[in-house]
């Protein structure tokens, strides 16, 4: 184990007492077993590898009669039957800090930007519980994210959890970026759970940009790497949005994607032996993405707005992960792949996308302003094969009439480049002119 890494896991753990001893007993595929160590679930333990003073760190992710299950951070290689397990009796803990903005670092708080290491002298427990139902703030602001689509149909509130559901390569990457760049909130924290090598530094130069990292805190665990340091990542990147929240930050908190959380988990639990429940996926799948999801939100003091996306197979919304996400967040944005490939972006599909808290922060002007566009599109949506055909005779429905004339109109108010900021009040003026526009305006 690197000095560096060695710095981070000792000040991680809080302490340097070792309490127990024990030994491999046998390795089987990712899960090192171990008898004579007395540990709990969730506690940060070093196997030494043989004929080395090297050692990898392991989690307790469960338990077999009188052994240890054991789930290294690293490789394996070098272990081997009777090699040393020690255990300080900690979980793993997460510098946080302002120290922390502008970097980008993994899940032990190490620095991946090239950067000196972050110092700290306050550390956060990644697996910290959500804030009692009775101490949250009643959710009363609207959160600006920039984009006009998302502020304007789908408006969210300071506090709400949403998620953003999208095949691959729909561009639910980009438009993660545009709300970390042009949000009002004071700090972004951006979880990049299982992504590529490669997407990390472009998600940072190009979607996220200099002024969108300066008030951010990236934590990345890339898909090459130990399940439950993926899940760590995303616990360590909610911890730090927690230590804002409770400093009365208000918090952007982005995580890509979720799913991937939740198969790390899933290969987790098929490891120790845990039975698949549903489509492969066992029940502590659904009970931790509960636990994750649940801590975002309001608290006594501030809030964590989050944005969760969600990769639907087969662009398939109903699947597994998605359903469970859908039922607990507050509301989901939905991508669009036929809306991609007609070159709208960003692709959102405002007419399957919900607010559940949109009437809670919006006036009514606002709401019957974007009921009436989304009206037009649904009645587009229903007539377009007889408009493609000609079938369609002017004059036989006002209403089509206008939302053939407006159509071009809407698609361009939807569309929105990277770099295009809208602030609220003109996105909800230029909403009210649109829903007010004559048939031949």
């Amino acid at each position: 184990m690197s000095t560096q890494m060695d710095a981070a896991l000792e000040a991680a753990s809080g302490s340097t007492l070792v309490r127990a001893v024990g030994r491999v007993s046998q390795v089987v595929g990712t899960i090192v077993e171990v008898q004579g160590l007395v540990a709990s679930m969730g506690d940060l333990c070093w196997v030494e590898r043989r004929d080395s003073s090297d050692a990898v760190p392991a989690e307790v992710v469960g338990f077999r009669r009188e052994s240890l299950l054991l789930m290294p951070y690293q490789e394996l290689t070098g272990l081997a039957s009777g090699c040393r397990v020690t255990t300080r009796g900690h979980s793993l803990r997460m510098p946080v800090g302002e120290q922390l903005l502008g970097r980008v670092v993994d899940a032990f708080g190490r620095p991946l930007d090239g950067g000196p290491m972050p110092r700290s002298e306050t550390y956060s427990s990644a697996r910290a519980t959500s804030p009692s139902p009775l101490s949250r703030r009643r959710i009363r602001e609207v959160q600006q994210t920039g984009v006009r689509a998302i502020d304007a149909f789908v408006t969210c509130a300071k506090g709400q959890r949403v998620g953003i559901f999208a095949g691959s390569g729909v561009g639910k990457s980009v438009l993660l970026g545009m709300i970390s760049r042009h949000s009002d909130a004071d700090v972004n924290v951006v979880a990049l759970i299982g992504e590529r090598g490669r997407e990390v530094r472009e998600f940072v130069e190009e979607d996220l940009g200099p002024e969108g990292l300066a008030r951010t805190v990236v934590v990345v665990a890339t898909s090459d790497q130990s399940p439950v340091l993926r899940i760590r990542a995303a616990e360590s990147a909610m911890s730090v949005a927690e230590w804002f929240r409770a400093r009365d930050k208000n918090v952007m908190l982005v995580m890509d994607s979720v799913t991937r959380f939740a198969m790390a988990q899933r290969e987790i639990g098929l490891a120790v032996g845990e039975p698949p429940a549903t489509k492969g996926y066992p029940p502590s799948t659904f009970a931790m993405l509960a636990r994750l999801l649940e801590r975002a939100g309001t608290d006594s003091v501030n809030a964590i707005t989050a944005f969760f996306t969600v990769l639907v197979e087969g662009d398939d919304l109903n699947e597994p992960i998605g359903d469970a996400v859908r039922s607990i967040v507050d509301g989901h944005i939905v991508l669009s792949r036929d809306l991609a490939r007609r070159g709208q972006y960003p692709a959102i599909d405002v007419m399957g996308s919900v607010s559940r808290l949109m009437n809670h922060v919006t006036d009514e002007s606002h709401r019957r302003s974007a009921q009436r566009i989304l009206g037009l599109l649904k009645l587009l949506e229903d007539n377009q094969d007889l408009i493609t055909i000609g079938a369609y005779k002017p004059g036989a429905n006002p209403d089509l009439d206008r939302a053939v004339a407006l159509k071009p109109r809407i698609e361009e108010y939807l569309r929105q480049g990277l770099d295009d900021h809208f602030p609220l009040a003109d996105t909800l003026e230029r909403l009210r002119e649109l829903g007010q526009e004559p048939v031949n305006a």
